[in-house]
């Protein structure tokens, strides 16, 4: 083979390796470091950035190691980059005094972005139900956007997927995840107060059907009795409201009566539950079986005291 044909045939491969390199490095996403004011919050981000105790410790972690997990930002319209996951440890290194952050940036669509944002947040440990409320909103919404298709036969199946989707995502049941949802339609009163657990997830779910008015009205009542609602309360509430007869006056009247002891009574969520029986086992079948091994353990108890 001619020397000068050896030389073209290497150089033309070096030519192509070369150019499939410079590829995957285009697309290989790289850490930039970015002014932090030039970094803005998710728009309508449903996470609280809060000054607590578990922010001191960010903070304190910042200032001696620096940001070690880059954040995700996108490119804004009017310039800047719009945070899609690393709200605290922005917060945290703002604090800190740091004047550039390490951020991944992402061409991303609207869709898209929400999902990685809400994805990114539903790790952390302590979540609020509000904010589990309006991500699970978002995520879903999201997602029915990025499936919404002209041919599908009926707009109720999509969203059944939809829905089947955002829990199976989150590990929890679609039921879980539509009475979440439920408490985006409560004010934002009544869902602090479900925040500060001065009312309980189940009970926030069944107010959630009064409309703003009646809502405002059970909250006066709620002052004046200085009770929280049961569930069998919230429940009564729910069926005034949608025949069209609460009132205030009902309202307190069904706050001030005297609860059932709640005390007395266990509960424990479905969920949890399926995780220790087959998928085939009935609610009566746990039953008897809980049952059973609740007997063997008494009588277990009832040998051990006798020695």
């Amino acid at each position: 083979m001619p020397k000068n044909s050896l030389n073209v045939s290497l150089k033309g491969a070096d030519d192509i390796f070369s150019t499939e390199e410079s590829r995957q490095e285009q697309q290989r996403e790289q850490v930039q470091q970015i002014p932090i004011g030039e970094l803005f919050p998710f728009k309508n981000h449903p996470f609280k950035v809060l000054d607590d105790e578990s922010m001191q410790r960010t903070v304190e972690s910042v200032e001696q190691y620096g940001v070690l997990s880059p954040l995700i930002a996108r490119p804004r319209p009017e310039g800047g980059y719009e945070i899609i996951s690393g709200h605290r440890r922005q917060y945290a290194a703002k604090l800190a005094g740091l004047d550039t952050l390490p951020v991944i940036v992402r061409q991303m669509s609207d869709d898209a972005a929400v999902i990685l944002m809400v994805d990114s947040n539903l790790q952390r440990e302590h979540i609020l139900p509000s904010e589990r409320a309006f991500a699970y909103k978002m995520k879903l919404d999201a997602i029915k956007n990025q499936g919404a298709r002209s041919d599908l036969t009926s707009t109720q199946v999509a969203q059944k997927l939809s829905v089947e989707k955002v829990g199976d995502d989150a590990g929890v049941s679609k039921d879980t995840i539509r009475r979440f949802i439920r408490l985006t339609n409560l004010v934002p009163e009544l869902l602090d107060m479900v925040d500060e657990k001065k009312i309980s997830f189940n009970p926030a779910v069944e107010l959630s059907y009064l409309d703003e008015s009646q809502q405002r009205a059970f909250l006066e009542a709620m002052d004046g009795t200085q009770n929280a609602p049961s569930v069998s309360q919230a429940q009564q509430l729910k069926k005034m409201a949608q025949c069209g007869e609460f009132t205030y006056e009902k309202a307190f009247d069904i706050l001030g009566q005297e609860k059932k002891s709640e005390q007395d009574t266990v509960t424990i969520k479905n969920d949890i539950l399926r995780k220790y029986f087959p998928r085939s086992y009935t609610p009566r079948q746990m039953e008897e079986k809980i049952i059973q091994l609740l007997d063997a353990w008494q009588k277990k108890q009832q040998r051990s005291n006798e020695r």
